[in-house]
């Protein structure tokens, strides 16, 4: 084994592999989010036979499957665990499944058939989704006792480098669809996949290499404090679980209602894929916002806990979903309403983003138990995955042999936004009954 090392080093400054972990970080997510943000697109509009021909699905066939992909990629999060905490470690799992995922990029890239997309999603799928409990928990491996005050710090760059990787994304690769073909806009998201790799390859050295813990971890995965610990999350993310389902929409039905809009914004005339760049856009304004002002204000009327963020987060999904129905029912009427208003439903949509998904990250880790973080971790990628399983199914349910939906327009969002309201007044009756151990 090469001479890694093994322990933080003993100084008070940031550790020395940071930087590549952030750089991988960035470039990873460009990559992923580049790619999703067309598949929509390109499954309505770009897809071929084997004969060079067009063979393009109908919109539920092509939500369906997107919803399929995501909730593979979310699944993927606890075979990455298994393999880095039991088997090989965090960083050979990085390395090995970034090299899978990079050739994913590139099937999608060479091949624009159903055959392509099949290889393409499936290797990125266990790529991108086997890497992510990884990642993060590679980072709180670098910090020793000395310089632990400098986690939070970084842990800020990282989110940051995250939602500028997608940001940026969002906005160049629906362009380079548009503009150059599916080729090309899926061969720019394999090169930064590729950059990332070798980014993080280039930092081994300078990393804290923790030994995986082998069979260990798993009678610590079985023991009674740590089946007790899964079964009270679980009991959150069935709930979670469906704030997911309606969020991950923003790359596919809201993807199709702004086809439909106008997306004339100062001037320019936005993609539709575009659309997608105010939710990291916002996170990165939102974030510091809740943090400084919305939080110490909302403290100032009630015990702002962890379970009462999400509360309210999913009350705002709700009205995210509402603004999104209304616009469909003007599409439905013969409309052509602005995408404005489609951009305030993301500004309630990413206001429950912060509120729901950070908070439930947070939330996980402590309740976890020490020996079983970054499992838990992975384990709550399983409510991404259930919601968008979920969306899926629903989308293949309601899709006529002859490309008609049973649940047409309107329709479909009203129930999405109904499902999220029962949701919410469910959970913030089952929540008063969750002892939060703070």
């Amino acid at each position: 084994m090469p001479n890694y090392k093994t322990q933080p080093d003993p100084s008070n400054k940031l550790p020395p592999g940071i930087p590549y972990i952030v750089g991988n970080e960035a470039a990873e997510r460009f990559s992923y989010y580049g790619m999703r943000a067309i598949l929509v697109v390109f499954m309505t509009q770009n897809l071929m036979n084997s004969s060079g021909q067009l063979a393009v699905m109908s919109e539920n066939e092509a939500q369906g499957y997107f919803h399929l992909f995501v909730s593979i990629v979310y699944f993927m999060p606890l075979f990455g665990a298994l393999l880095a905490d039991g088997l090989i470690g965090k960083y050979q799992t990085i390395i090995f499944l970034s090299l899978i995922y990079c050739l994913g990029h590139f099937a999608l890239a060479i091949d624009d058939t159903r055959m392509g997309l099949l290889i393409g999603q499936g290797l990125i799928a266990m790529g991108a989704g086997g890497i992510k409990p990884c990642v993060s928990a590679h980072i709180g491996d670098q910090f020793g006792i000395t310089n632990q005050h400098l986690m939070t710090k970084v842990f800020s760059w990282f989110y940051f480098a995250i939602n500028f990787g997608a940001f940026s994304a969002m906005l160049i690769v629906p362009w380079l669809l548009a503009q150059y073909g599916s080729s090309v806009a899926f061969a720019v998201p394999g090169l930064l996949m590729l950059m990332a790799t070798v980014t993080f390859w280039s930092g081994r050295y300078r990393f804290v290499h923790v030994q995986p813990a082998g069979i260990n971890f798993i009678k610590e995965m079985f023991s009674h404090v740590g089946l007790t610990s899964l079964g009270k999350l679980a009991s959150i993310y069935a709930f979670i679980a469906v704030f997911w389902a309606l969020f991950d929409q923003t790359a596919s039905s809201w993807i199709l209602q702004a086809q439909k809009m106008d997306r004339n914004v100062f001037g320019f005339q936005l993609l539709p894929s575009q659309i997608q760049a105010a939710n990291p856009l916002l996170i990165m304004l939102l974030v510091p916002l809740f943090s400084y002002v919305v939080y110490p204000f909302l403290s100032r009327f009630l015990v702002l806990t962890a379970l009462r963020k999400m509360t309210i987060g999913l009350f705002l999904t709700v009205i995210a979903f509402t603004i999104s129905s209304i616009i469909q029912m003007q599409l439905d009427a013969g409309l052509i309403p602005s995408i404005s208003w489609q951009l305030l439903a993301y500004l309630f949509l990413t206001s429950a983003e912060v509120m729901v998904s950070i908070t439930c990250l947070e939330f996980s880790y402590t309740q976890a138990p020490k020996t079983m973080k970054s499992f838990v971790m992975a384990f709550y990628f399983l409510s991404v995955a259930l919601g968008n399983l979920f969306t899926s199914a629903v989308n293949f349910f309601i899709h006529n042999d002859d490309g008609t939906s049973k649940l047409a327009g309107a329709s479909y969002f009203w129930f999405f936004s109904g499902l999220m309201l029962l949701t919410a007044v469910l959970f913030s009756l089952v929540s008063k009954r969750y002892r939060e151990d703070d």
